[in-house]
């Protein structure tokens, strides 16, 4: 792989604590583990603490083949309760003060930075001043060029974003992912009108000049907007085991598409069918079929 074709996660790296024990979590890391399912050289950035978790985690991340540049910084690493309801969907506690919200900008991260093509950030591991203000400087020390993707996957988790944050994050994005419950919540912070939530990606898409803004609605099936255009696609009926992890793969497929030269339409088309693949998997992280990753 050439140097400039990168693509990094970067964020909370943590435990979910599910029911039947704990497993790998956080979405910068299922992002960097299914973009490199699709042959592309990814990193996950963030950090852990120097205890047995964040052992743990660099272990696993070696298992998984998953290259990282993960600090070890002098706090707890991430965990996060995860409680399922009857149709396995995830409901978060989020523990705070730990690892993740202390990722340093070193001088290697900056010369990663350099290097990338495509990044994929969040609201979560803004939520603190450290990790946010080195998220933001990796933003800026990308390389500047109409190829480079810097994908705001929203994620908002309980009460850690705040309309500045968001704001902020918006205007330093090229493509931004987000749900229709987010879109929801974001409409009611910015103050945009009652209009349908299509109305409201349009306004988005403008507002800050984005290439793109994918909004996916769960079992009412997703878009991608782009100027003048919009994809629209079903999603499929499965049998869903949870979906956890399962709208980081879609961004995986996605970027991963479109950086090996798919069009819009097609790089959707198998976003939504590995996403469905996932939710019909325990956990975040399953290795994915050949008929998804082969490109055929």
């Amino acid at each position: 792989m050439k140097n400039n074709t990168l693509v990094v996660g970067m964020g909370e790296a943590l435990w979910d604590v599910l029911p039947e024990g704990k497993k790998l979590g956080g979405a910068p890391a299922n992002f960097a583990y299914h973009v490199s399912q699709f042959g592309l050289d990814s990193r996950v950035v963030s950090a852990v603490g120097d205890d047995k978790l964040g052992m743990e985690i660099l272990d696993n991340f070696r298992e998984k083949e998953l290259n990282s540049m993960i600090e070890i910084v002098p706090y707890p690493t991430g965990t996060v309760q995860v409680e399922l309801d009857a149709a396995g969907v995830p409901c978060y506690d989020i523990k705070e003060g730990v690892a993740w919200d202390n990722i340093p900008f070193t001088p290697a991260l900056e010369d990663l930075a350099r290097n990338t093509r495509a990044v994929c950030f969040g609201s979560l591991a803004q939520r603190s001043v450290v990790s946010r203000e080195t998220i933001n400087r990796f933003l800026d020390t990308m390389p500047q060029g109409n190829d480079v993707l810097k994908i705001f996957d929203i994620n908002l988790r309980q009460s850690f974003y705040t309309k500045e944050i968001l704001c902020n994050s918006f205007r330093k994005c090229n493509i931004l992912k987000i749900n229709d419950e987010e879109l929801v919540t974001v409409s009611r912070l910015f103050g945009y009108p009652g209009i349908d939530l299509q109305d409201k990606c349009w306004i988005l898409l403008a507002k800050y000049n984005l290439k793109m803004l994918i909004l996916t609605c769960g079992v009412n099936g997703s878009y991608v907007f782009t100027p003048g255009d919009v994809s629209f696609v079903e999603t499929p009926k499965v049998e869903v085991a949870d979906t956890v992890g399962a709208g980081d793969s879609f961004t995986a497929a996605f970027v991963a598409s479109l950086l090996k030269g798919l069009s819009i339409r097609d790089a959707h088309k198998l976003a939504v069918q590995t996403s469905a693949y996932v939710c019909t998997q325990n956990g975040a992280m399953p290795v994915l079929p050949d008929y998804l990753t082969s490109g055929k």
